[in-house]
């Protein structure tokens, strides 16, 4: 049977529902993308607090956490096409929402200052906790297991790609035609990603497990996750990258302060590691890594905290731009390594389950770690608490190769 599968690097882009699959997310990514500089720059405009960007990411961690494992579960026992389309109708209610609070900026903002945008960030981070673990449990149904990885690939580097378009359209809208067109193009972006999605076939679920009641089959998640050295150490990795090493909550400061190139440079910025990520997920399309996956696992991470501490240091704009493209490809390696382990290692009915457990790693660390940023500007001041981050990223690549010996030696994820 598998000498009847596409094969090459484009060996996924020929299955038709994968392709509808990865159109959706590339499109509500790009939405996704967009609001978010334009809400940081928003917020900042409003506040001029450093502090009040880190609370964005709060907003949006707080619920995507707190319904995280319960997601999971759910998109065990229910059909995932079901949970993707009614997550990102909420999403498209919450661009919505942000479009019609523009509508009367001057009285609104004055009299509820940023309240609502945080709230409307709030419903946004629960829609997103129920779709990452439905979107990562679908994709497999979609494809041939022999076609993981490079599905996986292709997955990062359409994300990536939409990461680019978003982070630059966002700053470039904003900058150019002002917040109410930008949301505009996020309610667009949205509603064509719903439309997508609508058009790939429901799939079966698989055989549930065996336990009983909805606690049960969250802590077999759990067990699961914890017992498995290989991606413990995986998500443990970028959790604390993440969480320490990310600068990107800061960038709206950076941009106005230090580098003095305004919103359009900000929305450059933004992009600069989807850039650089892009370049290598590509690469890897094409020349796949075959060896020594634990040891490259480690030193991207170990690069990643350099790029972070370099960056902090740069007073020059394009300087600070080939820092975050490097940073991106770095990043790239550790993100489609990952995803390979969850996806070749987890057993098909815990797919939600264990995807949910890394979501709060990893994905809800980039939130975490936006808050975590922003505290720390305030308290060591902008460049000194990224450089701080990006010591911390290093001494936790340090102690994990130290400790997981099984992540050292990893050869080849197959």
């Amino acid at each position: 049977m598998s000498s009847t599968l596409p094969s090459g690097p484009y060996a996924a882009l020929r299955i038709p529902e994968f392709r509808l699959y990865i159109s959706s997310r590339f499109c509500v990514t790009l939405a996704i993308q967009i609001q978010s500089v334009v809400v940081a720059w928003q917020v900042y405009a409003i506040t001029k607090d450093t502090l009040s960007l880190g609370l964005i990411g709060l907003a949006e961690a707080i619920p995507s956490i707190g319904v995280s494992l319960y997601a999971g579960h759910v998109a065990d026992v229910v059909q995932r096409k079901k949970i993707i389309l009614l997550c990102i109708g909420t999403l498209l209610f919450c661009s919505a929402a942000l479009l019609l609070f523009t509508l009367q900026p001057g009285d609104f903002f004055s009299l509820y200052g940023v309240i609502p945008i945080y709230s409307v960030i709030f419903i946004s981070g629960v829609a997103r906790g129920f779709l990452s673990p439905a979107f990562f449990s679908f994709m497999p149904q979609l494809i041939p297991r022999e076609l993981y990885s490079n599905a996986i690939t292709w997955n990062s580097t359409l994300w990536e790609t939409a990461t680019i378009a978003g982070l630059a359209m966002g700053g470039l809208l904003y900058g150019i035609i002002g917040v109410t067109q930008a949301y505009t193009v996020d309610v667009v972006l949205t509603l064509i990603g719903l439309l997508l999605m609508s058009g790939v076939g429901n799939k079966p679920l698989p055989p549930v497990t065996t336990e009983e009641g909805v606690t049960e089959k969250i802590m077999a998640g759990l067990k699961f996750v914890f017992t498995n050295k290989l991606i413990l150490s995986a998500i443990s990795l970028d959790l604390f990258a993440v969480l320490f090493g990310g600068a990107v909550a800061l960038l709206p400061v950076f941009a106005e302060e230090i580098l003095h190139v305004g919103a359009p440079g900000l929305g450059i910025l933004r992009a600069a590691p989807s850039i650089g990520a892009l370049c290598m997920a590509f690469y890897i399309t094409h020349h796949p890594i075959k060896k020594d996956t634990g040891k490259i696992l480690l030193y991207c991470v170990a690069g990643f905290g350099l790029c972070m501490i370099l960056f902090a240091l740069s007073t020059n704009f394009w300087i600070s731009l080939v820092i975050l493209v490097a940073s991106g490809g770095f990043d790239c390696i550790s993100v489609i390594i990952r995803g390979t382990l969850l996806q070749t290692l987890t057993p098909e009915n815990m797919k939600g389950r264990v995807s949910a457990v890394n979501h709060i790693f990893v994905g809800s660390s980039n939130e975490i770690g936006m808050f975590e940023s922003g505290v720390a500007a305030r308290l060591m001041g902008t460049v000194p608490s990224v450089i701080f981050g990006g010591c911390m990223t290093i001494f936790v690549v340090g102690l994990t190769g130290w400790f997981s010996r099984s992540l050292r030696s990893l050869q080849r994820v197959h």
